[in-house]
């Protein structure tokens, strides 16, 4: 035993020599691994104070509205995104305005901001921030869908409409859910899109989906076309017009608007 801690000791002085000599002839010596300390990154000045934001990214509400109002007017927004909602194509408008008055991009609107814009358009009217209803054989459709682009669909009438910024591109008619498999109401967007796309639940074929609610979408029915209002769906907006939803499905982009309502 006591010759096995002289070995070792001796090995040290071996080894702890040959570094002392590496060193002072100029060459470096590697540490083992677990004598390794680094530091991830080194901080020098001072970091920068970003001014107050007034409305960012996620805020909503009236005052969102009147800046995406006047962002309208400058042609830097288009009516589609009139929504109350701070978004990603509000905060691109706003980076796009920030840039064209020498004002540092960030993206939301702090006080310098909001009085840059305010001198460089008027103040909006009540036709500006709410666009009129559009109105079909003497009908108003609903509200939401008066910006921007939605597919607006009346349970009452059983219609489905294109609607772009408050005109009525296209009309359908259309079919719903049973009362056990009700098609959903409210507001919603396109999630998804599936030109051929078939459902695993049901095994049948549902093309040209464009998917807004879970497993809801709306989508081309051969049973519709076949049977009409005799049948139902299983919760999914049915249309039986091939020809027109193949040119729907083209025009609706991930994100557009679908309200389902009864008039």
């Amino acid at each position: 035993m006591r010759g096995l801690l002289i070995r070792k000791l001796l090995s040290g002085l071996v080894v702890g020599g040959a570094i002392a000599a590496l060193l002072s002839s100029g060459t470096s010596a590697t540490a083992a691994p677990q004598d390794l300390k680094t530091v991830p990154f080194e901080v020098s000045g001072e970091l920068p104070i970003y001014p107050k934001a007034l409305w960012k990214n996620g805020s909503s509400g009236t005052n969102i509205r009147k800046v995406e109002a006047r962002l309208v007017q400058l042609k830097l927004l288009e009516k589609r995104y009139l929504d109350n909602e701070f978004g990603t194509m509000t905060r691109s408008a706003v980076k796009k305005f920030q840039k064209s008055h020498g004002i540092p991009q960030l993206g939301y609107i702090d006080q310098n901001t909001w009085n840059q814009l305010v001198k460089v358009t008027h103040e909006p009217t009540q036709t500006e921030l709410f666009p009129p209803v559009p109105v079909v054989n003497g009908k108003k459709l609903d509200a939401r869908c008066a910006t921007g682009v939605a597919l607006c669909i009346d349970k009452t009438t059983r219609k489905l409409r294109y609607v772009v910024d408050g005109v009525v591109k296209m009309q359908m008619d259309v079919r719903f859910g049973a009362v056990k498999t009700a098609t959903r109401e409210g507001s919603f967007t396109v999630g998804w899109k599936s030109r051929n796309h078939v459902s695993k639940l049901y095994d049948s074929k549902m093309p040209y989906a464009m998917f807004f609610s879970g497993g809801q979408a709306v989508h081309y029915s051969s049973d519709f076309a076949a049977r009409g209002y005799n049948g139902a769906s299983h919760g999914c907006v049915n249309v039986r017009d091939l020809a027109k939803i193949k040119v729907l499905f083209d025009q609706i982009h991930v994100g557009d608007k679908v309200i389902v309502y009864r008039s």
